[in-house]
């Protein structure tokens, strides 16, 4: 496969189908990508997020946090991507959680970043984060 700055790039395929990219590095333009058959199970598009990931251990202790913080039963499924506001959590609940989370980490969460948490994941990944800066 060839390319060249502004120009458009054909990508070689199976006859089932053909893809043309066009691409320009000098003016920062997106990227756009035509597909002439529109039948594709396998192909899907989704947005992507880039964030750390904390580590297993970390994401498990956040869980146990807000499951002591909730009140709920030790067997409920609590995940990364468990939001606070599905588990019940109202804003005060969240407070809680943070100031548990401050605690048990020994860390302290300014509360601008304690507002960007939504998720067990949120939390975990912003715990990792202020630890790191900690050492």
């Amino acid at each position: 496969m060839a390319s060249s700055i502004g120009a458009v790039t054909s990508i070689s395929a199976p006859s089932s189908f053909s893809c043309k990219a066009t691409t320009r590095v000098s003016s920062l333009k997106p990227f756009s990508l035509s597909l002439q058959r529109k039948s594709f199970p396998s192909l899907r598009l989704r947005s992507l997020r880039v964030s750390c990931v904390a580590k297993p251990e970390t994401v498990d202790k956040v869980c146990e946090i807000v499951r002591k913080q909730l009140a709920l039963p030790a067997d409920s499924a609590v995940t990364g991507e468990s939001k606070f506001s599905a588990l019940g959590a109202d804003s005060l609940d969240t407070v809680e959680i943070v100031m548990g989370l401050e605690e048990a980490f020994d860390i302290s969460v300014e509360e601008e970043s304690a507002q960007t948490i939504a998720t067990v994941q949120d939390a975990a990944d912003l715990i990792e984060k202020l630890c790191e800066s900690k050492a």
